[in-house]
């Protein structure tokens, strides 16, 4: 039940990438916490067209923080922590997946980016 409500409020398809491994309420103004922060790790897949036999995960890349959508008036910060795939054989990481939920060249998710730029502000002020 908790899974669903979360996927009805974060980006779309998000779940079937990530797992939630913490939720936090966090940050205090005028002695209220005003920010939520959820942590997600993506899961032991491969992406389509790689071979376990061929892979083999080998830990994280560092997490990234991105902005979504406000909810209940709090903040809304996703960390986001990626697998990065080596090749058995050569022993390089040559496989890091990119997902489209993440605004090209912004710590925004692109649902907020469309948003913020519908309604005449400019995302990249959100950036920092």
């Amino acid at each position: 039940m908790h899974l669903e409500i979360l996927s009805a409020l974060l980006p779309s398809d998000l779940l079937d990438y990530f797992t939630i491994t913490a939720f936090k309420e966090l940050g205090y103004i005028y002695s209220k916490k005003d920010t939520f922060h959820i942590y997600l790790e993506e899961k032991n897949t491969l992406p389509p067209g790689y071979s376990k036999q061929e892979y083999e995960s080998k830990g994280f890349i560092s997490s990234k923080q991105i902005q979504d959508f406000p909810m209940r008036g709090k903040a809304v910060y996703l960390h986001i922590k990626t697998r990065r795939w080596r090749d058995k054989k050569t022993k390089r990481i040559e496989i890091k997946n990119d997902y489209s939920f993440i605004a090209q060249g912004s710590k925004l998710t692109s649902e907020l980016s469309a948003f913020l730029k519908a309604t005449g502000r400019d995302p990249r002020r959100y950036d920092k």
